[in-house]
């Protein structure tokens, strides 16, 4: 009998014209590194007396469903998290490299079906209305390069065949940590020994009364742009900027040799006054866990970024 190995699972990913719908093709085989991504749905206990000792039968709780996908940031697969976490992406570019800007603060993000399958199993499952939550990643000086897209979903349907079609394959250009840098103003900042940048989109489930337990949607809220990034204490020019209160734009790149490019501006970005603590005999090192706000010229948070050889998402 055969017996399901992380090693033959897979994941496919399209984007929905219909909330809750998965669309009949357009499926993209997506690279990824786990996934926890299901439904559940539990039991209540029964609270009635009367019986005797022994509990009565429990019934069904609403369904939940909802995970994480570990995935690689590389220059073609991100692309569809980033859509899925800031909406559709203006492209630019008559021909191959194009270049997709994807922008903080619109109302609208579009919805998802996934389909991670066990084929020796063999079990299909498909999640639809797949939104976005949160999409975060560290920058470090050496090791893989993954993100962590969370996600909320409706629900999801059991098969013993794929229902996803033919899937579209992807060239697969990882970027590594040895090819990110980070800048202040324009200017390289030094001294960075790691970054952490989260992106979420604070979703709100629509939990309304169903004859099915699913959610009716989740929508966007208020976004939120933070972070950490651990510096070898060297100069006062964070920490006097941490004590002033002015905000300073800070710019998260990835460039590979061969032209394609990943970068994060986040515009107006505020700090805290961080503890500066001498722990012993080894460098000092100082945390701040900095946040970002819109910007008044540009009228948004951040914008992302991505020159690749995709000509549309």
């Amino acid at each position: 009998m055969a017996r399901a190995q992380g090693a033959r699972a897979q994941m496919a990913l399209a984007f929905e014209t219909t909330y809750g719908t998965p669309p009949a093709s357009g499926f993209s085989r997506m690279p990824f590194a786990s996934a926890t991504l299901g439904a559940e749905q539990p039991l209540l206990n029964s609270e009635l007396l009367g019986y005797g000792r022994d509990p009565l039968a429990p019934i069904k709780d609403a369904v939940t469903a909802d995970g994480n996908v570990i995935v690689p940031i590389d220059a073609q697969g991100f692309g569809f998290w980033l859509k899925a976490a800031f909406g559709h992406p203006t492209t630019t570019g008559t021909a191959a490299p194009y270049t997709h800007e994807f922008r903080s603060g619109g109302w609208m993000l579009p919805s998802m079906s996934i389909e991670t399958g066990m084929p020796e199993v063999p079990r299909y499952a498909m999640y639809s209305g797949c939104v976005l939550d949160t999409l975060s990643w560290q920058m470090q000086r050496s090791g893989l390069l993954t993100a962590t897209a969370s996600l909320v979903a409706q629900g999801e349907a059991i098969a013993a065949a794929s229902t996803a079609g033919t899937l579209a394959d992807l060239a697969l250009q990882r970027f590594g940590h040895f090819n990110g840098a980070i800048t202040r103003n324009g200017a390289a900042l030094g001294n960075i020994v790691s970054a952490e940048i989260t992106y979420a989109n604070n979703l709100d489930r629509v939990e309304t009364i169903r004859s099915d337990g699913r959610i009716d949607g989740a929508d966007p809220s208020i976004a939120a742009l933070t972070g950490r990034i651990e510096v070898r204490f060297a100069d006062q020019v964070l920490v006097n900027q941490a004590i002033n209160g002015d905000p300073c734009e800070m710019t998260f790149a990835y460039v590979l040799p061969s032209g394609e490019a990943l970068t994060l501006t986040a515009h107006a970005v505020y700090l805290p006054r961080p503890r500066v603590e001498i722990s012993g005999p080894q460098g000092v090192q100082a945390t701040f866990d900095w946040q970002t706000a819109r910007d008044a010229i540009l009228g948004r948070m951040c914008t992302i970024t991505l020159i690749n050889s995709i000509e549309e998402y």
